[in-house]
């Protein structure tokens, strides 16, 4: 069975990052075992993460000539592996790919954050080994959890993130096969010539966007953001909602809303932005050769503050993520606000680095079609645009009570005077 991402897209680290890679030159069912844990655990709700067996690596990246798994070796591995995830309790069971990639085999294994935390593996795999330990991921690294951490991973078992979960109001027929296929297709997934043939419930058992229960066999929230014709059946508002102000009256107000799902209405609204909103002014000056292009904002950055709108909503609350375009600035506005481990300090002072994610799947859905960047680098995004712009400093908000989380892009000084 393939796994949705594509082995050339995991070794670049380019969209899954690298805290979620684990490279193994050789199968070891123990180290390997504990890992899976760790990714099933997902103690900061990351979206668990991937190993890659045939990979000699150095500093946590990927080393070159890449070895391969000897195709002799494949059976053999497949089948430790599955009777190794036997001994996760409770029930867990990664996804599986034999990928060829530059004339060799890898084994991929993906292990998404579990539904059922926390789980636990044999500390060690000799035989008489009773003693059992919940692993969790920090970083880069699997590690037995502290005290503290165990509490923490306790308190989150019943608290699956809200794109996560099982949506049993809707059916597999809410689940549209060609929009499925567009997104196996843009990413190069090895699913995307499988999807043909492939039994359906199968095809989205493999992209995780169903529940696995083979007598109760449900969308997931997901799912249904990405791959439903009109997912505002089950999210009220969620839609990009474009409002303009042309002038300080507000007596002119153009509004514009962007429905359907996430990645088109993220798309169809930032080309509208683009073709009406951004300017660019080219100014000669007399001393330098090349003449200075300025923008009224950098598309760079309003495409990644809509995105992170999109990324951080609450999609069980039933709010739009607002683009307000006044006559001097840009203010995105989604609902609720930064998680609590961004403080409103951090934020004034660009000190910004997020505990837990809200979205964990919408996230990995938006990477691999490069919408959005990976861990807390989005903001960095965001300042280096303006600055090579010349334009002013963002301006991120939140308030005490984390109701909302809004970003303002300041228009490049050169435009005032329009």
């Amino acid at each position: 069975m393939a796994v949705p991402t594509n082995i050339k897209t995991l070794l670049s680290g380019n969209v899954v990052e690298w805290a979620r890679l684990e490279f193994k030159e050789t199968w070891d069912p123990e180290a390997s075992l504990k890992t899976i844990c760790a990714f099933a655990n997902d103690i900061d709700n990351w979206g668990g993460g991937y190993i890659i067996i045939g990979v000699r690596e150095r500093e946590g990246r990927p080393e070159r000539p890449l070895l391969g798994v000897p195709p002799e070796r494949i059976d053999r591995c497949q089948k430790e592996l599955l009777h190794a995830c036997k001994l996760i309790q409770p029930e867990y069971m990664p996804i599986v790919e034999v990928a060829d990639y530059e004339g060799k085999k890898f084994i991929v294994i993906w292990a998404p954050g579990g539904n059922a935390r926390p789980y636990s593996s044999p500390k060690t795999m000799a035989k008489g080994n009773r003693e059992r330990v919940t692993y969790i991921r920090k970083m880069s690294s699997t590690v037995v959890p502290t005290e503290e951490e165990k509490r923490e991973l306790y308190n989150l078992a019943n608290n699956i993130p809200f794109d996560d979960r099982v949506n049993h109001s809707a059916e597999l027929a809410d689940l549209n096969i060609s929009l499925i296929q567009s997104y196996l297709r843009e990413i190069g997934s090895a699913l995307y010539k499988e999807a043909e043939s492939m039994d359906f419930v199968d095809l989205c058992k493999s992209m995780n966007i169903v529940s696995t229960l083979p007598e109760y066999t449900k969308p997931k929230n997901v799912g249904l953001m990405f791959f439903c014709l009109e997912p505002d059946r089950f999210f009220p508002y969620a839609q990009i909602d474009v409002v303009e102000f042309p002038d300080d009256t507000g007596s002119r107000i153009l509004e514009k809303t962007f429905k359907g799902p996430l990645h088109q209405q993220l798309r169809e609204a930032l080309l509208y932005i683009k073709n009406s909103v951004l300017q660019e002014q080219v100014v000669k000056e007399d001393d330098v050769a090349e003449a200075r292009r300025f923008f009224n904002y950098p598309f760079a950055a309003v495409e990644e503050a809509i995105s992170n709108a999109v990324y951080h909503k609450g999609y069980d609350e039933r709010e739009p993520v607002e683009v307000r375009i006044e006559p001097d600035r840009i203010i995105v506005v989604s609902h609720p606000g930064a998680d609590r481990s961004i403080s409103r300090e951090g934020l004034r002072e660009y000190r910004v680095y997020s505990r837990r994610y809200r979205n964990r799947r919408i996230g990995e859905f938006l990477k691999e079609m490069h919408l959005t960047e990976g861990r807390n680098t989005g903001f960095r995004k965001i300042r280096n645009a303006l600055r090579q712009n010349g334009s002013p400093e963002p301006l991120f908000e939140t308030d005490e009570d984390r109701t909302f989380f809004s970003t303002t892009l300041f228009i490049h000084p050169i435009f005032l005077g329009e």
